[in-house]
């Protein structure tokens, strides 16, 4: 089996690694548009061969397509047009409605397995990449009664290879609910990070006092604005409907600092404590 991943970053490049790890294909090749990522990758043993789009295309039995997603959405088209009759394509994308009705009248559409494995860094690029990234996190398939039940079987054991607990969703439902766990939580890193940029040009000591809590909290500031503008474009309602909720509890909070409503603010943080229960249901 070939294996075509498009993107040799932090995700595609992760991927490959385990999928190289478990013996789950022959040959893994690379597509990428920047030459030093190829040349990274060969040497990581990320991928096995580089080749240009067109030609690892129509060479692959699975296509992988780790790229930011308004790219995606733009060559999602051109790869079904090139692929064999068993080809199977999906995709990593963190928004997936326009990237799924870009393809949606495609004579191949079936062949597209719309996924989403939610892991990640901070960090970019082949060097970023290892084996282990998506283990025990979570995997989701949209739209799975468009796609061929033998490309959803295939995507699904590469997922169960990755580590990953399945989950199956719409793609307008997916994207709903990945603004407000996985868009806002990266717009108030880059929101926070922001504000104290700016105060610390008055006060030059103030990364002196950071602690783990805002090394923590800011860590996603880090990542990268070539792959999130998109996410952040693309799921532009959804995002923007999940900010003002957000924004409203801020400035309820503001407002009881200011009132000295400390006994409303402990009843808030108290009920938030909630979140912890959640979270460890998820983990279990």
């Amino acid at each position: 089996m070939i294996i075509t991943v498009i993107g040799l970053g932090l995700i595609g490049g992760s991927i490959a690694l385990d999928l190289k790890k478990a013996n789950f294909s022959e040959k893994i090749i690379g597509v990428d548009n920047n030459p030093d990522n190829c040349k990274m990758a060969l040497e990581l043993n990320i991928a096995d061969e580089i080749d240009s789009l067109e030609n690892a295309v129509q060479k692959a039995d699975i296509v992988i397509v780790a790229i930011p997603v308004n790219s995606t959405e733009k060559i999602l088209f051109k790869i079904l047009d090139n692929i064999k009759k068993e080809t199977i394509v999906t995709d990593v994308g963190s928004t997936k409605e326009n990237i799924c009705l870009a393809v949606e009248n495609h004579k191949n559409r079936k062949n597209f397995v719309a996924g989403h494995p939610i892991a990640g860094t901070e960090h970019s690029g082949p060097k970023s990449a290892f084996s282990g990234l998506f283990n025990n996190k979570t995997g989701i398939i949209c739209d799975k009664e468009k796609s061929y039940d033998f490309a959803i079987k295939k995507i699904e054991e590469i997922y169960q290879i990755l580590g990953m607990k399945i989950r199956y969703m719409d793609s307008n439902a997916h994207d709903l609910h990945i603004a407000y766990v996985s868009h806002l939580s990266h717009i108030s890193s880059f929101a926070l990070g922001a504000t104290v940029l700016d105060k610390e040009k008055d006060e030059s000591t103030i990364f002196d006092l950071a602690g783990s809590g805002f090394e923590s909290t800011v860590r996603l500031a880090k990542s990268s604005p070539e792959m999130w503008t998109p996410i952040f474009q693309q799921n532009k309602e959804n995002v923007s409907s999940a900010l003002e909720e957000y924004i409203k509890n801020l400035q309820d909070f503001k407002k009881h600092i200011d009132n000295n409503d400390y006994d409303i603010i402990f009843d808030f943080m108290k009920s938030t404590n909630e979140i912890r229960r959640v979270l460890d249901g998820i983990k279990k």
